[in-house]
């Protein structure tokens, strides 16, 4: 299963059940937010964040890899970027 982004597959399963606008947060305070948004919701379902481009997206992006979970990134317009993550486990 790839981990990269892949939101032109399968755009329907990927509704995200929650979401987070992250923009304008500091590192690791994003990183935080979000791994405690997704103990709130189930394995398998999606989690939108919106995240400012460049260091936090890395940083939130990678983490939530090594973490095991699915992590796909849109690009939007003022230097933000969506992340929707599929929370792992089960």
């Amino acid at each position: 299963m790839g981990t990269g982004a892949q939101a032109s597959l399968d755009g329907a399963q990927r509704m995200p059940c929650q979401s987070l606008d992250l923009r304008g947060t500091a590192c690791p305070v994003n990183f935080i937010r979000t791994r405690l948004a997704l103990e709130t919701i189930d394995p398998g379902a999606w989690l939108q964040v919106d995240l400012d481009a460049g260091e936090p997206e890395r940083l939130v992006g990678d983490g939530l890899r090594q973490a095991g979970h699915q992590v796909e990134i849109t690009a939007l317009e003022d230097g933000a970027v969506r992340l929707l993550v599929c929370r792992h486990g089960g």
